[in-house]
């Protein structure tokens, strides 16, 4: 559907302002333009992953025992991208996938229900895990450094709880992407139903976090964390907002695609947004890697965060059309499926 390509067209956007704003240690400037950068924060990444369980549903409706076979290659080959990317970025969610992926495929049998459960259950344990747990276990905040990531404990931690986007609770995204590959998304019923109740519950998940923040802060400082709705550390009104984040970009998208047809933003967009794990590459080999060249890591602005961003994703955009007039899929997606069929 061309209209989850533009989801994911809007979705890498996003990622590339909020990873702009980490690397480039934004500090300062205008208010109003960190609010609403700052609303991205682990909204546009949620999205991605709800669009990737979209996919795997979508698939396994054609051929379980196919999907299953193809999903694993892909998981390999998404595991040794994103460990060599890390080596180059710390917040890579490349080899996060590979492991979203591989529990998706295991549980994609299961209904609805058991699926609804399975995210409930991933963020009723993260709870308890952050209870039992040290969550600042290994990391510098001062830097982002992981001290022991390489290390099999280290690594095992960071991955299924406090790195970046660990698989508890974040494969729960991927889960909800296949219930909603089960609801007939072409239908206007159901995308108005997506993009409504999107809003709906990001404002009930705001809505519980501003009424539940201070009576918790009055009782200890610490046990504020709990009402937030931020991606670290990913508590339950983050997922729900997360959920509500990605329902109303899915929803809109597919209204958007269906009220065009292929003309205007999805002619352009929708091109980038076919090869966004190439793009995803691009934007840190090439993107930070110019921002590091210009001296522009640490101490900037939002506005020049934010300009930065704009300026990659044009050239992005751009590329990705005249790459679409000689090649149907981006030069990362075509290794992956000559790697992985």
């Amino acid at each position: 559907m061309d209209g989850l390509d533009l989801a994911r067209y809007f979705a890498f956007v996003g990622m590339v302002v909020v990873n702009f704003k980490v690397v480039m240690g934004v500090q300062d400037g205008n208010d109003l333009l960190r609010q609403l950068t700052g609303s991205l924060d682990g909204r546009a990444a949620a999205t991605f992953v709800v669009l990737a369980g979209i996919g795997l549903g979508l698939a396994g409706k054609r051929s379980i025992s196919q999907t299953i076979s193809v999903t694993i290659k892909r998981a390999v080959f998404l595991l040794v991208l994103g460990l060599l990317n890390t080596l180059v970025f710390d917040a890579d969610i490349i080899h996060y996938y590979a492991f979203y992926f591989f529990f998706g495929m295991l549980l994609l049998p299961c209904s609805n229900r058991l699926l609804v459960f399975g995210i409930l259950l991933l963020n009723i344990l993260f709870v308890i895990l952050i209870l039992t747990l040290n969550y600042n276990s290994s990391w510098n905040w001062e830097d982002y450094s992981y001290a022991d990531f390489w290390t099999p404990s280290g690594f095992m931690r960071n991955l299924f709880f406090n790195g970046w986007h660990p698989v508890i609770p974040w494969l729960g995204f991927l889960l909800f992407g296949v219930v909603l590959s089960r609801a007939p998304l072409s239908e206007r019923s159901t995308q108005r139903k997506l993009v409504v109740g999107g809003v709906l519950t990001i404002a009930a998940a705001e809505g519980l976090s501003a009424l539940i923040s201070p009576v918790l802060t009055s009782i200890d400082v610490e046990l504020a964390v709990f009402s937030s709705t931020r991606p670290v550390p990913p508590m339950p009104l983050y997922t729900l907002a997360g959920i509500g984040a990605a329902s109303f970009v899915v929803g809109l998208c597919l209204m958007i695609s269906k009220r065009t047809g292929k003309q205007g933003i999805l002619r352009v967009a929708v091109p980038a947004g076919r090869q966004t794990l190439t793009l995803y590459i691009a934007h840190i080999l090439v993107g930070m890697g110019i921002l590091e060249v210009l001296g522009m890591h640490g101490g900037q602005s939002i506005t020049a965060a934010v300009v930065a961003a704009a300026l990659f994703c044009a050239v992005a955009t751009i590329y990705a059309l005249l790459w679409r007039r000689w090649f149907r899929r981006g030069p990362i997606e075509a290794l992956m499926r000559s790697q992985t069929g």
